[in-house]
């Protein structure tokens, strides 16, 4: 059998065990640890090793087994692991990231790096060896070969194991005697493929650890009968060992199990397949079609007869119904929490704080926050390199912040949360600040254009521009401002739009906002000039038909809107959009919206309704439209366009800063 079709799903295993040894070690390291992380970690690197041994990639499983050796001891209670102890652990880490890359695409080794792993964790194990020949007194007798009696559960099989592969891992250390006891074997036509039956009776030599040993049952433990004994050099011929039989073995008591093969302990954990993603955005493709079918078919039958027709129109709110339980479902299958970008930086910015001789914290909040597959692997870029600077510039060092009465450990806070139908990440430090006068004397140093007395937000947009910075002292790992037109120029290729807040001494906050890319979205529709366009039902605060009086021009062009005892700006849409207003019967009407905290008034032609609409990008068929964050279609076959509620917001806010 290729095997090699296996390797895909065997990297993408390692990864994301390798993010949870991270994560495991760097709980262990800032004390927020349980009992079970150290069996965590134990549990990611052995699989590992498994999986590298079967697919022979040699130097994982080397650098892997030397690994799991010391996270045997720590779990074992011979080993406190300190500092240096998880420092060498994720250097190896490290090490096997670039050994999955070069295995996966067939680069250059890092032997350098290598080494470096290597080195650093038989540095570890040597102190070990030096510190305990001092105290050893007893010497334990020498085991001449091990004997191992296993029966796996017949429920083996279902959890994904098979007994073959552990029998290859143990030969791997060894000379192996294996004999199969097939006595519970049932006759052939009531034989079940998916059950265990053949137990073993193996034999090792005695060179081989007990730790290898028990490595390799690691993950089978509680699914079998285990029994090992190490028969002593120095006995005379050993008895047979102990037949592997139910009640000599107090493993496992299979009456008290007897429900194993029924969905229980150990098969209620979530289960899970793999898919590639192409086969994920077809069916979501798909489902969207259905939708824009279904509303087709529902916007045909208001002209049925409701008496004739009872039966079909009542199949009609059903096919309704079960459509929209299956949109929700379907695109659930692509949005992954944003835990997924957040999860890499405990890492990042342990190793920037040591590289800086800084102390830092780092905070994290609305990790649940859902965001499609496709934003959150494109926005990790852009989230380093604003993590990055926050370390580096935002934060002063641990004297500098007790002179300023401040805590001498920093904060990075990262906070994602949905706002007004989009997603809201924002990073922020407590640090410096940025300081408005120096900014300005660089721009005027370089020739930016700069307004007569511009607000702090504009200019703060001025660290956009590409090359900007106030830094005095570059460093190889940021500046505040170069790379920040990288920044936004990704963010903007979202879609979205970043923001920077700062105060001098106190800190800084950077504001990502992304736009819906591939989502359902509650939208109530409008018609303007003819046309029909879809408002975030989420951002709607009310509407409402204004008198004469309540309309005011003010500085000869802009309008506002009294509402109550409040002004809001109020915006055209049919202008905004160009489009024709003569089609306007009666008096207009006012929707207030609101976003980023901010109220504004859209003046439409009329309100259509309320529905739930696929949400396209526009992007990817036509073009960036200044107000316009994506489109849908009718259930006529038109194209109604979505209302980018916190463009218009922005725009209108620069217009009026002008």
């Amino acid at each position: 059998m290729d095997i090699t079709r296996f390797h895909a799903a065997f990297f993408e295993e390692s990864r994301e065990n390798l993010d949870a040894m991270e994560a495991g070690l760097l709980a262990m390291e800032s004390g927020s640890a349980d009992g079970e992380t150290i069996n965590v970690v134990f549990r990611a690197a052995h699989s590992i090793k498994g999986g590298a041994a079967t697919f022979g990639f040699t130097s994982i499983s080397e650098l892997t087994h030397q690994l799991e050796t010391l996270l045997d001891e720590a779990r074992s209670g011979r080993r406190q692991l300190d500092a240096d102890a998880i420092g060498a652990l994720l250097v190896s880490g490290d090490a096997l990231r670039g050994l999955l890359a070069a295995a996966e695409h067939g680069d250059p080794i890092d032997d350098a790096g290598l080494k470096r792993a290597h080195d650093g964790l038989a540095k570890m194990m040597g102190r070990e060896v030096a510190s305990s020949t001092k105290t050893a007194t007893v010497k334990e007798p020498e085991i001449a070969e091990w004997r191992i009696g296993f029966k796996p559960a017949p429920s083996l099989f279902l959890s994904g194991n098979d007994p073959l592969r552990i029998l290859r891992e143990l030969a791997g250390h060894g000379e192996l005697g294996v004999t199969a006891l097939d006595n519970t074997l049932p006759r052939f036509s009531e034989l079940d493929p998916y059950e265990a039956y053949i137990a073993w009776d193996l034999m090792l030599p005695g060179s081989v650890p007990r730790s290898a040993i028990d490595d390799a049952f690691a993950w089978v433990e509680d699914q079998c009968e285990l029994a090992i004994e190490g028969i002593p050099a120095t006995s005379a011929i050993a008895p047979p060992p102990a037949p592997v039989e139910s009640d000599n073995v107090v493993a496992l008591d299979t009456r008290a199990n007897g429900d194993a093969r029924k969905p229980g302990a150990a098969d209620a954990g979530d289960t899970s397949i793999r898919v590639a993603v192409n086969k994920v955005d077809a069916l979501i493709n798909l489902v969207g079609e259905l939708v824009i079918t279904q509303a087709m078919l529902r916007q045909r039958s208001t002209q049925l007869d409701p008496v004739a027709n009872e039966l079909l129109l009542s199949g009609l709110e059903l096919l309704d119904r079960n459509t929209r339980d299956l949109q929700e479902a379907v695109m659930g299958v692509r949005m992954l929490p944003v835990e997924f970008a957040f999860s890499r930086f405990p890492r990042m910015v342990r190793d920037l704080a040591a590289r800086l001789d800084k102390k830092v914290r780092l905070r994290t909040s609305g990790e649940a926050t859902e965001l499609d597959k496709g934003v959150i692997e494109k926005i990790v870029d852009p989230l380093v390199h604003l993590v990055r600077n926050s370390i580096d510039h935002g934060l002063e060092s641990p004297t500098d912040r007790r002179a300023a009465g401040k805590d001498e450990t920093g904060t990075i806070s990262l906070n994602a949360q949905h706002q007004g139908g989009h997603i809201v990440i924002e990073i922020t430090d407590d640090g410096r600040g940025l300081d408005r006068e120096r900014i300005l004397r660089k721009a005027a140093e370089r020739g930016l254009p700069i307004g007569e007395n511009p607000t702090d937000a504009q200019v703060w947009d001025l660290v956009f521009h590409p090359g900007f910075s106030t830094a005095e002292q570059l460093t190889d790992l940021s500046g505040r401002g170069v790379g920040m037109d990288v920044v936004k120029k990704n963010i903007a290729a979202l879609g979205g739009q970043v923001e920077i807040r700062s105060k001098k001494g106190t800190g800084t906050t950077v504001s990502i906002r992304l736009p819906l890319t591939l989502a359902i979205l509650d939208g109530m529709t409008v018609a303007v000039g003819g046309e029909v366009f879809i408002l975030p039902l989420n951002s709607v605060i009310e509407s409402l038909q204004p008198a004469n009086g309540d309309v005011r021009t003010i500085a000869g062009e802009a309008r506002v809107l009294r509402v109550r005892e409040d002004y809001l700006p109020l915006l055209d849409l049919a202008a905004q959009y160009g489009l024709s207003g003569g089609s306007r019967i009666g008096a207009p009407i006012a929707v207030v919206v609101e976003a980023d905290g901010q109220r504004l008034a859209l003046e439409v032609d009329e309100l259509l309704g309320q529905q739930q609409v696929v949400v396209k990008n526009i992007e990817a068929n036509y073009r960036r439209v200044q107000g316009i964050s994506g489109a849908t279609i009718l259930g006529d076959g038109r194209v109604a366009l979505i209302v980018d509620v916190g463009g218009l917001q922005q725009a209108q806010r620069v217009a009026q800063a002008a």
